[in-house]
């Protein structure tokens, strides 16, 4: 478990390193199966982008990105993040990825989920998580309700995918709602 940050049973989370920036990596977001409800896949991801993307994005206290790693063969797996982490306020947005996806319906973004949650309410102090996906993605939807996400409002046709526009739900946990509900132990 190299450079890990947070561990977990199946799973651990370390941050993303120059030498994830490889063509497996690189694949998962231009693999329009893995992007099918996101907003990646639009324009093809080049290593230049992947480098900007390190730099700028990765690299930054606004956004906390992790590699998240299988235990058992150390592969780096998916990605899970807080992003635009707004101090003031003490919120943050959840997004996770899979991109292997020999590891989906695995548990893994639900395990990924409940250690990332732990920390930014913990650790970072945040007040309020929030995530968005489209109408049309049932595994993130499912997620967000497994970590105890409540559903908050529909963006109408915010998201143009697949050739239509589709609408993006929005959830919001906040601290005392996790906590309530015994996560974080």
């Amino acid at each position: 478990m190299k450079n890990s940050f947070i561990i977990g049973k199946k799973i651990y989370l370390r941050p993303i390193v120059k030498k994830d920036l490889n063509e497996n990596y690189k694949n998962w977001f231009n693999d329009a199966d893995v992007c099918m409800f996101n907003s990646h896949h639009r324009f093809p991801n080049y290593n230049e982008d992947m480098l900007y993307y390190y730099k700028k994005v990765i690299k930054t206290r606004n956004n906390l990105i992790l590699a998240i790693i299988d235990k058992k063969t150390d592969s780096h797996v998916g990605n899970i993040s807080l992003q635009n982490i707004n101090y003031i306020d003490k919120a943050a947005e959840l997004a996770v990825i899979i991109g292997d996806k020999k590891f989906w319906g695995k548990g893994i973004g639900k395990e990924a989920g409940n250690l990332i949650l732990k920390h930014g309410f913990n650790d970072l102090n945040l007040h309020r998580i929030s995530c968005g996906t489209s109408k049309e993605n049932k595994g993130m939807q499912g997620l967000a309700g497994s970590l105890g996400f409540k559903r908050e409002g529909v963006l109408r046709e915010a998201l143009y995918k697949n050739g239509r526009y589709n609408d993006i739900i929005n959830y919001g946990l906040l601290k005392k709602e996790y906590e309530k509900k015994g996560f974080g132990r």
